[in-house]
Formats: C-alpha cells, sequence, structure tokens
C-alpha cells in the first residue's frame, strides 16, 4: 500500500473524473493541487471539493516547479503531451490516469473492457452476469462514472468491472486487470493518437501487467486484436462471432458454443438475445468468457443472457409509431460503430448522421449507408464532409438541417410504414451536446413530443 498521508498531487482536469481523483486523493491523506485551463465560471460543484484557493489554479497550466508534486493524476480529457506532463514524466514524477488512482491499491478482481466500439455493452452485461456470483459488484469507468469515487471499502471478493478508453490507458502504470477484454480496435480518435498504431497501443496497455495468472479475452476476427496474443503473459480466450474456433467461443449455426478439447458445449440460441447484430455476438461472447472466467455455470450464463436488453444510446428502441420504429444509436460516434448499427437492420433506414468529426475518414461508412440507406439526413460540423462522400458513394437523398431539431422533424418526414429511423451519427456530439448521452435523450424526447402533438 502507498502511504499518500502528506504527499503533494496534483490532479489536472477538474470535471467528473478529475473531481474524483481529488476527493480519493484527500482521502488517502494526500495535500491536492487542481488545475484545469478553464475558468472556475466554465466549472461546476469545486466548492464541493474543500480545496483552498491556493490549491485550485484554474483558468492556466502551472509550472511544475510551483507544485512540486510527487504524483499528477490525469483526467481523461488530458493528453499525457502537455508539455506539464512530458516535463514532470522526465523527472521522473509519477503520472497516472484517475482510473490507476482508483484501481491501485484495490483488493477486489478487476475485469476491464476496451475496445472502439461495444464497450459500454460489454461492460454492462459483464456487470448483470458478475451478480450472479452473489459477490459485489461495482460498474463504473468510462460508462460515466468515476471509478475513484467507488472503490471505497472494496474487498478481496468484490468485482470491480471497467469500462477502459484509449485515453484512459495510455499512460498505465502498475494498474494490474485480472480479465481484460478487448473487443475490436478501427480508426478512433486519431485526433489524440496520432496513428492507428499509436491508438492500438493505448488500447493494449489494458494487458501490461497481466500475470500468467489473468485472463485476456480477444477477438480472434479482428486481425490487430488476434495478433497480440502471442505477446501477452496472460493466459488468452478467443471469441469468434462467425465461425467455430478450435479452442474458445464461436457460432454454430444458431448457437452460440465453446470449444475446448474437440468438444462443442452449447450455451445460448442466437434467437433467443435481445441484442441484434454480429457486433453484438462480440460483446456477448467477451462477457461469457469473463462470467465463465468468474465460476458462473452455463445455464447461469444463459439465463443472464436471456434477460439481458442492452444499454441505452445502444441501438435503443425508443419507440414505434405510424409502423416507423425508431431507434437511438447516440453512441455511435465513429464510422465503424455507425456501420454496425446499419448492418443491424434489414428494414429501409433513415439515417441521422453528423456531429463533429474525430480526424476519421466518412467514405467507408458511405459506402455501407449506399446499400441500406433510403435517406440520409445530415447535420452539425461534419456534414459538409460527409455530404462529400455520400454523394462519392452514390447516395442521392442527402437532406441537410440546420438544427438538431429540423434533423429529426425531416426523418420523420422522410420515413414511411415499415422502415426505422436510425440516430447513428458517426461522429461525436461536441459540436452541438455535452455529451452523446445529452443528444440521445434529446432525440428521445423531440420523437416522443412530435407524436404526442400529432
Amino acid at each position: 500500500m502507498v502511504n499518500w498521508q502528506g504527499k503533494r498531487t496534483l490532479v489536472i482536469g477538474a470535471g467528473r473524473s478529475g473531481q474524483a481523483a481529488v476527493r480519493r486523493l484527500k482521502a488517502l491523506g494526500a495535500q491536492v493541487f487542481l488545475t484545469d485551463r478553464l475558468p472556475a465560471a466554465e466549472l461546476t460543484r469545486l466548492g464541493e471539493l474543500g480545496l483552498s484557493a491556493a490549491q485550485l489554479i484554474l483558468g492556466r497550466m502551472p509550472d511544475l516547479a510551483e507544485i512540486q508534486p510527487e504524483l499528477i493524476v490525469l483526467s481523461p480529457g488530458v493528453s499525457p503531451k502537455l508539455p506539464l506532463v512530458e516535463a514532470a514524466q522526465a523527472q521522473g514524477v509519477p503520472v497516472w490516469s484517475e482510473v490507476e488512482l482508483a484501481l491501485h491499491d484495490c483488493p477486489a478482481v478487476k475485469i476491464g473492457v476496451t475496445g472502439t466500439n461495444g464497450k459500454t455493452t460489454t461492460t454492462t452485461l459483464v456487470g448483470e452476469l458478475a451478480k450472479l456470483t452473489g459477490r459485489p459488484v461495482t460498474v463504473a469507468g468510462n460508462i460515466g462514472i468515476a471509478l475513484s469515487g467507488e472503490v471505497e471499502g472494496l474487498a478481496p471478493d468484490s468485482l470491480v468491472v471497467a469500462e477502459l478508453s484509449s485515453f484512459q490507458l495510455e499512460v498505465v502504470d502498475k494498474l494490474r486487470i485480472n480479465i481484460a477484454i478487448l473487443l475490436n480496435v478501427t480508426p478512433d480518435h486519431l485526433d489524440r493518437h496520432g496513428t492507428l498504431e499509436e491508438y492500438l497501443a493505448a488500447k493494449a496497455r489494458i494487458f501490461a501487467n497481466q500475470t500468467p495468472e489473468d485472463l485476456a479475452v480477444l477477438n480472434w476476427d479482428d486481425p490487430l486484436v488476434r495478433r497480440l496474443g502471442t505477446k501477452l503473459r496472460a493466459r488468452v480466450v478467443y471469441f469468434s462471432p462467425t465461425s467455430v474456433l478450435a479452442d474458445g467461443y464461436g457460432l454454430s449455426g444458431n448457437d452460440l458454443v465453446y470449444a475446448a478439447d474437440g468438444e462443442l458445449t452449447k450455451i445460448v440460441a442466437r434467437s433467443e438475445l435481445h441484442l441484434r447484430g454480429t457486433h453484438n455476438l462480440e460483446n456477448i461472447m467477451a462477457a461469457i468468457a469473463a462470467a465463465r472466467e468468474l465460476g458462473l455455470g452455463w445455464e447461469q450464463i444463459a439465463d443472464g443472457l436471456r434477460a439481458f436488453r442492452g444499454v441505452a444510446h445502444r441501438q435503443e428502441v425508443v419507440g414505434k409509431w405510424d409502423g416507423i420504429l425508431f431507434v437511438n444509436d447516440s453512441k455511435g460516434t465513429n464510422p465503424d460503430a455507425a456501420v454496425k448499427a446499419l448492418l443491424a437492420f434489414d428494414e429501409p433506414l433513415v439515417l441521422i448522421a453528423g456531429g463533429k468529426n474525430k480526424g476519421l475518414d466518412f467514405r467507408e461508412f458511405m459506402q455501407v449507408a449506399k446499400q441500406r440507406v433510403k435517406s440520409l439526413i445530415l447535420l452539425g460540423m461534419a456534414a459538409d464532409e460527409m455530404a462529400a462522400a455520400a454523394r462519392e458513394a452514390g447516395i442521392e437523398r442527402i437532406v441537410r438541417c440546420g438544427s438538431f431539431a429540423d434533423g429529426v422533424e425531416k426523418a420523420i418526414a422522410e420515413a414511411r410504414p415499415g422502415d426505422v429511423v436510425l440516430l447513428s451519427p458517426a461522429c461525436t456530439s461536441w459540436d452541438m451536446f455535452r455529451s452523446y448521452e445529452e443528444r440521445g435523450e434529446l432525440f428521445k424526447e423531440l420523437v416522443r413530443r412530435h407524436y404526442s402533438e400529432s
């Protein structure tokens, strides 16, 4: 256990994760400084932290000599390439993510989920299955609940299920994850990481401190992920959402199965599950692997899978009006996620897309949209870029919108009985909203209001 009493620590970023880190460090007895480039007027709830004016450094970044920290903790939105951070690392000052702070001395069994897409669904499902063990379960992390506020008092028999983003993993130091899941890797956050290789390296940090006693769960169908298997110290189990593996989790006809020593064990029929799409089989199989490692029996796992109905903002069914199905996939914040949403539906689609691009290419996304979408509703900062890619792909019906509400109304006007109106933006929400959750909630509200008033 690290003795934090009186140690000078600096938390960079005063959002939800940063404030949770401050509270955690204070509880451990550390002397805490908090900095953010935003002024106090643009930040909330700082008064609840109990920091003095000298401990709050807002509207600017301090000099390292000003604080002389023995530890720096980064909020997820803070790049480790910040000059202050690089200077600290050059002087040997440890730099941790808020997740590492939370879990560093935590005695609980740690299950971590990362990947470009499917993290939240998988994390939530693993959490639900973990509860079937009868052990105390905490679900937190990138899912929207800062881990630092959830780990106090956890015991060795507790289970922590953490959704981990590349931002949280890129500065992993000593963090050891007992069951680590990597779902998939496709280009994302290149505005932060620079290259796909750097992005993959950040994701792979989830395995950095595993031992042969731990388990790594990898997607056989993703070549980037599969190749990691030979480099890891942990035991490795693979899953494939498209085929039967010699060893591991796979799909045989309509059945999800486990193969070992030449024998197949049926787990559950695909037709019994509520989640649609091949991409959700990735999520489900990864969750099965974690649940099995936790000691659950096959029938317990199958019952848990049958009961699971998904998460908000991820292919969430809003309702059906006038024969039109409305689906909220606001969490589809990159082209690959949106492609997977498109492929989950056989019905004609009216797609609402757009927002703020993260330096990603829309051309492949629009090639799939050409095959699936009858009307493309575009909005936000990326609308021009998306429209150009759509025209290049040969999409004929492109509707531009001046606001999000306008986009929803135009989508409703385009749809006919038997169609699906799908919000899957392929972009972040940050040009118009504070979060994808806020965007998804407004979509649901606008749809329901339209039909209640019509």
